[in-house]
């Protein structure tokens, strides 16, 4: 994928709540999908997932 293309994906708001943060979420696990990767987002507050470029967002509560 194409850093321009990367850059123009929806970042998914994720809340502490949530964490920690694995990439695929639980309800967008497919049969397919890449391996279960979490993510460290609490040191930077946003993170993109290496395998799909998933754009995530640390949000306050």
């Amino acid at each position: 994928m194409a850093a321009d293309q990367a850059s123009t994906r929806p970042v998914i708001p994720v809340y502490p709540q949530e964490l920690p943060l694995a990439c695929p979420r639980d309800p967008n696990t497919l049969w397919n999908s890449h391996p279960r990767v979490y993510l460290p987002i609490e040191s930077t507050g946003q993170v993109t997932c290496p395998y799909c470029s998933t754009r995530y967002e640390l949000r306050s509560a």
